[in-house]
């Protein structure tokens, strides 16, 4: 009974449940990029280039077809989906997480001399400027 046990808090951990949606979400994700690509942004490249379908591009050596058309519309997908992942969700986050970082402030190395105000080191026992004698 206890392995059953293990294996339900390992599935309701809450990493594992944010994955699977993550993979459920990039999956609908995928599939309305590659009807982008299909419907939009190929005839685009095919009104400047001429050719609609870039999934029957090929070539042939020695009887050995080599389609390489698919796998360029396959490229397109790619490159959209990881532009919009990297524009809308890394580089504001990235912008979230840099704002909200707070810096611990550093430990002076420097005290002003009382006498002239310029900055001396903290160990120091006389100015370097106006050489008064600083008290511990």
């Amino acid at each position: 009974m206890t392995l059953l046990n293990d294996f339900k808090a390992f599935i309701l951990r809450g990493n594992v449940v944010d994955l699977a949606v993550a993979v459920v979400i990039g999956a609908a994700f995928k599939s309305i990029i590659d009807a982008f690509v299909a419907d939009i942004v190929t005839p685009l490249i095919a009104a400047i280039g001429g050719k609609q379908d870039f999934s029957t591009l090929h070539f042939t050596i020695n009887s050995s077809v080599f389609r390489y058309g698919d796998l360029l519309n396959q490229v397109i997908s790619f490159v959209m989906i990881a532009a919009v992942i990297f524009f809308l969700v890394i580089t504001p986050l990235n912008a979230l997480m840099a704002r909200a970082k707070k810096e611990p402030p550093a430990d002076p190395s420097e005290k002003k001399c009382p006498e002239c105000l310029s900055e001396i080191p903290l160990d120091a026992r006389r100015c370097a400027f106006c050489t008064t004698q600083l008290v511990a």
